[in-house]
């Protein structure tokens, strides 16, 4: 593509943008505004005129959308030196090479979620507590949430407050002490240690502002505290930083995305030059009436008109359902009728606020045969078999990792037990931190155990040997000389192939090989290990049914957005919160209606299951700050009993209760959190609050003098 070429199809909003070069830039990018084809030919542009393509650095928040952005950009002509890549693969990547200077070994391991909740219930176990009080889980969320505003264990203990929270500060610091040993780090811990060392190496920070001349961010309303350090340290030396996103799609304040970032960032940078993209290639002039509409309610955002010169389309359809089983019938009948009509099912996507509302929805694209997936692509990573796996291949690369060490010592059973494997992890404490000295010195005894252990250090040593690259060879390896391919072969069956699963992981590493000639076991695991849930979406041939936090940044010619709820969107704890998270909740029904490119339908239920129980619903509020005369409205309605009896409501084991008298082990019933169990009573102040254990959510605590409960009769 010529570079008079580069400029041809743009909007006079989108070749401002693409044309500017010098100094801060925002580009305040509406729904469907072809934000991803200015930030592309803006990184070419960049690379033909001002700068080299290694001096570009590109950064996005996806692995799926990193891949696309560097394509589109490949296609417009530019070698692949330019950096496109997603603010965790940037700093694991930067973090190896500055390894020394961050305080890690470059060979250290990254932990997926899994193996970071087993590290934290050692850490647990080591303080000397039970994880039946302190979920994994529950401690998870309080310390990523410190890590993604950069607020390390000593800061955080000196901050605690209460038993809870100091209690949490011990975990805390035992949890990094581990990963230390084990030369590991979590997710949040490669955006913390990068912006700490960039913010207390001077230098680091200088090489590398130098290096990335030119700074373009995608989604940047989606930035946390971490990530922010990071962007405006590498953008100091020359200001060049390109800010991409909408206020009005900001959905992630539960993970520790800041909304100021994008709405300070003309304070942050006073010479900015601001873009508005209002211009909609994506929806009908219906669906994006509808939504704006919506999202003019919020306070909290940059005022953009967003608008389109397509046709206006179909209105808004608003379906109330009698109950989810209605609501999932007619869906799975109109979608039918859509692909009778020539849709394509990858053209569909049904969108939830929670994955509980999925199953029900699947039953009824089931009953009529329809092909659909659930966005859920983490989950063939989570398998067991491919864990194992794994672990083989992270001791290869990390011999300090100690998780990984012994579930690799356990797959397949070796006999090798919790005795023997707490005698290898005191041998090493004892030994420097040293496993294969750890393990010499317990194969050196006589004993079954020893000769055990002595041949698993031998397969070990079998192993390393083997190059790092082509990695489809280093797998072949670790699954015909650990023993695992046998072992799988055996425990195959019809319904249940683990054996074919770890074979599809060989099919990803050979993958791997021909997409990247250069890349090393290393680079592989670090690629595997930031995998997400929309990454694996496949291609067209199904229906897609997704939450509406995972339909971000996707679009589907047809969408329906099921459960439109007070309760659940707006979801239960923002109607309990401030008008902040009631904004967000906005914006993330904003978000699903302008996914939709020719048909949005919404539907909500009167009555819906909720944990076992039918219960009466009330429509979204959010329903209502429509524009009432653009909707088609439709009422599907059954003779089906509501009666008190039907509602499960006669039977029901549980009776209200009032004040204490909660004990350990008892079951319990909350309105909105459903069926839990006690794990503790716990006095703060004056007051005494008790500690539930509820599966889906976690541990919660209450005041027992303001919470009313159902006990178990």
């Amino acid at each position: 593509m010529s570079h008079d070429d580069l400029l041809e199809n743009l909007t006079d909003a989108q070749r401002e943008a693409v044309l500017h070069t010098e100094g801060p830039l925002l580009v305040l990018a509406g729904a469907g505004s072809g934000k991803t084809r200015v930030i592309t030919r803006r990184a070419v542009h960049i690379a033909r005129t001002v700068a080299r393509p290694d001096q570009v650095l590109a950064i996005t928040f996806t692995n799926k959308a990193a891949g696309e952005m560097r394509e589109r950009i490949w296609g417009l002509g530019v070698a692949g030196r330019m950096w496109v890549c997603t603010f965790h693969s940037l700093c694991a990547r930067l973090l190896r090479e500055y390894a020394e200077a961050a305080g890690l070994a470059s060979n250290y391991t990254i932990v997926d979620q899994a193996d970071r909740r087993q590290v934290l219930r050692d850490a647990i176990q080591q303080c000397g507590l039970d994880a039946m009080n302190w979920q994994p889980r529950s401690v998870e969320v309080r310390i990523s949430d410190a890590k993604n505003r950069l607020i390390g264990p000593d800061e955080f203990e000196a901050q605690a407050f209460d038993y809870s929270t100091k209690t949490v500060a011990r975990i805390y610091h035992r949890y990094q002490q581990l990963l230390c040993e084990q030369q590991a780090c979590d997710f949040d811990d490669l955006l913390m240690r990068m912006a700490g060392l960039l913010q207390c190496d001077e230098s680091v920070c200088r090489e590398l502002s130098e290096r990335f001349r030119y700074l373009l961010i995608d989604e940047y309303q989606d930035t946390n505290r971490a990530q922010y350090i990071i962007a405006s340290r590498l953008a100091s030396l020359h200001r060049n930083i390109c800010a991409t996103g909408d206020p009005d799609q900001s959905i992630y304040a539960w993970r520790g995305a800041d909304l100021r970032n994008i709405l300070d960032f003309e304070a942050d940078y006073p010479e900015a030059c601001v873009v508005r993209l209002e211009q909609n290639f994506r929806s009908t002039g219906a669906i994006l009436s509808a939504a704006s509409t919506l999202i003019d309610h919020n306070t909290q955002r940059k005022h953009k008109s967003l608008w389109t010169s397509g046709d206006v389309g179909m209105p808004v359809r608003v379906w109330s359902c009698d109950d989810e089983l209605m609501e999932a019938g007619r869906i799975a009948e109109d979608i039918e009728r859509q692909l009778s009509d020539g849709a394509e099912p990858g053209d569909i996507a049904i969108f939830y606020r929670i994955n509980a509302l999925s199953r029900v929805l699947e039953d009824a694209l089931r009953t009529r045969h329809l092909p659909y997936q659930i966005a859920r692509g983490i989950e063939f990573y989570g398998r067991k078999e491919i864990k194992d796996v794994l672990a083989y291949l992270r001791i290869i690369q990390n011999p300090a990792d100690e998780t990984a060490l012994f579930r690799a010592m356990g797959a397949p059973s070796r006999g090798i037990g919790k005795v023997t494997m707490d005698r290898i992890r005191a041998e090493r404490q004892r030994l420097g931190g040293d496993f294969d000295a750890a393990l010499g010195k317990i194969r050196s005894d006589k004993g079954a155990a020893a000769r055990k252990v002595g041949a698993f250090a031998d397969l070990l040593s079998s192993l390393r040997a083997v190059p790092r690259r082509p990695v489809q060879a280093v797998v072949e390896a670790v699954l015909r000389e650990s023993g695992l391919e046998k072992s799988l072969s055996d425990a195959s069956d019809i319904d249940n192939d683990p054996l074919a699963n770890v074979y599809e992981l060989v099919n990803a590493a050979r993958q791997f090989d021909a997409e990247n000639p250069e890349g090393t076991l290393e680079d592989w695991l670090q690629q595997i290990s930031l995998v997400s849930d929309a990454d694996s979406l496949a291609e067209g041939g199904a229906i897609t049914l997704m939450t509406l936090h995972t339909a971000k940044g996707l679009e589907f010619p047809y969408v329906y957005m099921v459960g439109l709820e007070d309760g659940l969107l707006p979801h239960q704890r923002a109607m309990q919160g401030d008008l902040l998270e009631l904004e967000e909740e906005r914006r993330l029904c904003f978000v699903g209606m302008t996914r939709a490119m020719r048909l949005l339908t919404l539907s909500h239920a009167k009555y819906r299951m909720v944990r076992g129980i039918t219960e009466r619903t009330r429509a979204s509020r959010f329903l209502n700050e429509l524009p009432q005369e653009e909707l088609a409205r439709s009422i599907f309605e059954s003779d089906r009993d509501r009666s008190v009896a039907h509602l499960g409501r006669t039977h029901d084991p549980f009776r209200r209760m009032g004040g204490d008298g909660y004990y350990p082990g008892q079951r319990v019933r909350h309105d909105e959190y459903g069926e839990g169990e006690v794990v503790g009573l716990e006095p703060r102040g004056r007051s005494l609050y008790v500690r539930i254990y509820f599966g889906e959510y976690g541990e919660r605590s209450f005041a027992c003098e303001h919470v009313s409960l159902y006990v178990m009769e």
